[in-house]
């Protein structure tokens, strides 16, 4: 028992030292993308600026609105990153094989119990940029998470097991057969974790800053680092469902060839989730949703239909 909550700090502390520098990357590279060079004013041209921005925000007030829910209003944000945080409870496992029979299913039930915590901090913030925010979130996280279930079923089906670290050692570069399962993949998490052009749920030219419009402080800081924990966590389950996982020639996981394999990908999909950013306008939010409805979840069953008939 000692080991296994030794081993799940041991990788919050990773997600969390990559989440500050996954922000630094992010910066930079949108920096660079519009010709100009970001934070770089800090030491060491500016590598230790996010624990400056860290610093800083811990250091600021913890403001409640006046008429807003006081107790809500706090417990949200921590909400937030307990279930960010939670999600690598399974991966922490995985060095002495232990992991849960059943972690594709965890991460599915955790993850869709983040809008929660994303609809309580738009209502209780008693702005109506925050409920309209929170609306927004309920409606497309319910749309793509549908379309989610039915792209993880491929892998699950032709693994023949929810257990990440089987389907790890399986090696199904389910990807590389079915680009189009990819493509939509890449689009679904986008819109899930509420990223560009996806980004309707803090739209700061529409609605300012979307649901944490009124946070700032420890509050705006969980609430980042959540969303960011949670962008690495699915280019960690992007690299294993659809690029082999760590399984390369016979080898698993834990050797050193397959881990660099996987961590290559991981970072791939992280490099591509800023490139996005960088590179799309904001889409539009009905043609978000007919997106989905009418493009991914047909889309996807027909290429879930063919597949498992040739199977």
């Amino acid at each position: 028992m000692f080991v296994s909550v030794f081993c799940f700090v041991l990788c919050l502390v990773f997600v969390l030292m990559g989440v500050a520098f996954y922000t630094l990357y992010e910066r930079k590279g949108l920096s660079y993308s519009q010709r100009r060079k970001g934070p770089n004013k800090v030491s060491l041209k500016g590598l230790p600026q996010p624990m400056s921005d860290a610093i800083k925000l811990f250091m600021k007030e913890y403001f409640v609105p006046m008429k807003a829910g006081a107790v809500e209003f706090m417990v949200g944000p921590f909400f937030m990153l307990f279930l960010a945080l939670v999600m690598w409870w399974p991966v922490s496992f995985s060095g002495n094989g232990s992991m849960m029979v059943f972690s594709m299913i965890f991460f599915l039930c955790v993850s869709s119990l983040g809008v929660y915590s994303i609809f309580l901090m738009g209502w209780c913030s008693n702005s109506k940029y925050s409920v309209f925010g929170a609306m927004r979130a309920v409606a497309q996280v319910i749309s793509y998470e549908v379309v989610i279930i039915l792209l993880i079923v491929g892998p699950v089906i032709l693994s023949g097991s929810f257990n990440t670290i089987y389907m790890s050692d399986f090696g199904i570069w389910f990807g590389g057969v079915v680009y189009l399962y990819l493509l939509i993949w890449f689009f679904t998490c986008l819109a899930e974790t509420n990223r560009s052009p996806f980004d309707f749920v803090e739209g700061e030219s529409e609605l300012v800053s979307g649901f944490n419009v009124e946070y700032g402080g420890v509050g705006f800081a969980m609430i980042f680092m959540a969303e960011y924990a949670n962008i690495i966590f699915i280019s960690l389950i992007s690299a294993l469902l659809f690029c082999g996982g760590g399984s390369v020639g016979g080898f698993n996981i834990f050797s050193s060839i397959s881990m660099l394999k996987f961590i290559f990908f991981i970072l791939g999909f992280m490099f591509f989730v800023v490139q996005a950013r960088a590179s799309y306008p904001r889409y539009r939010y009905d043609l978000l949703m007919n997106l989905t409805w009418k493009k991914f979840l047909p889309l996807t069953l027909g290429v879930s239909m063919v597949i498992f008939s040739l199977m």
